[in-house]
């Protein structure tokens, strides 16, 4: 029961730690009310800002991805138990996540900026896209996502079970909603630095290699389930006319 509620209790931290990078990452790619973001802080020489910050996108983009793969799960299964498989990637790619907002360089740059209606219509799609990604975690299982129910439980004893196949709302219409949400995010902006642009442009050559890697994977798991999904609903951009997709088993577009 001690290590049950250790694994509980690592769980909420690693949520909480989640939780901070999340709230801070909204004012970090917005530029709103925190002390440090994408374009506020400390300004250093063109070339050790686009070295640093590649470095520190990088560092994120690997322990996303090389954790997120079924070896690697494999593998840490000897030394990570599975109720605390999802709170340590969890953990970890919230602390990088702040290791990035501490040390980001500006780069100030401007590439545009809009006015008036202009830019109430790309601070609107901003928020619209930090909406979508919120709301894709809870259209399949927030706390599966997060490791809480994991947690949960093995705190009861009871045998950690895979999720369904299946495509809830956004799911119907996109398979990665959560992605297109963080692309909008990082898009849309009124005032468009050159360090924004290279924030968003290195983000979105990660997201369309890393869900290469993650189609695989799923493919591998649901087979031609999936690969049927796959054909009738786009990747990232909504075909909101056409036809739609049916119930299947497991949603697809979020870190595995």
């Amino acid at each position: 029961m001690f290590a049950r509620l250790a694994i509980l209790l690592y769980a909420i931290v690693s949520y909480a730690v989640f939780t901070v990078s999340f709230l801070y990452a909204l004012g970090f790619v917005g530029n709103y009310v925190v002390p440090k973001s994408i374009d506020v802080g400390s300004q250093t020489g063109l070339s050790e800002a686009i070295v640093v910050n590649l470095l520190l996108l990088g560092l994120f983009a690997i322990q996303h991805s090389v954790m997120a793969r079924p070896a690697f799960k494999r593998w840490s299964a000897g030394f990570i138990p599975a109720a605390c498989q999802r709170s340590t990637y969890v953990l970890l790619s919230s602390l990088i996540l702040l290791l990035l907002f501490w040390q980001w360089r500006p780069i100030p740059t401007p590439i545009w900026q809009a006015s008036g209606i202009a830019a109430w219509l790309l601070t609107g799609v901003h928020w619209l896209g930090w909406l979508i990604a919120f709301a894709a975690t809870t259209m399949i299982d927030h706390f599966d996502l997060f490791g809480l129910r994991q947690a949960f439980v093995a705190l009861r004893g009871a045998e950690i079970s895979g999720q369904s196949f299946r495509t809830p709302l956004l799911y119907k219409i996109v398979r990665h909603p959560l992605m297109l949400g963080f692309l909008l995010a990082f898009w849309a902006t009124p005032e468009m630095t050159s360090g924004h642009l290279l924030f968003a442009i290195a983000n979105t050559a990660y997201i369309l290699v890393a869900l290469q890697f993650e189609e695989r994977d799923l493919i591998a798991e649901f087979g031609a389930t999936y690969q049927d999904y796959r054909r009738r609903v786009p990747m990232l951009v909504p075909r909101l006319f056409g036809r739609r997709e049916t119930e299947g088993r497991r949603p697809a577009g979020a870190p595995r």
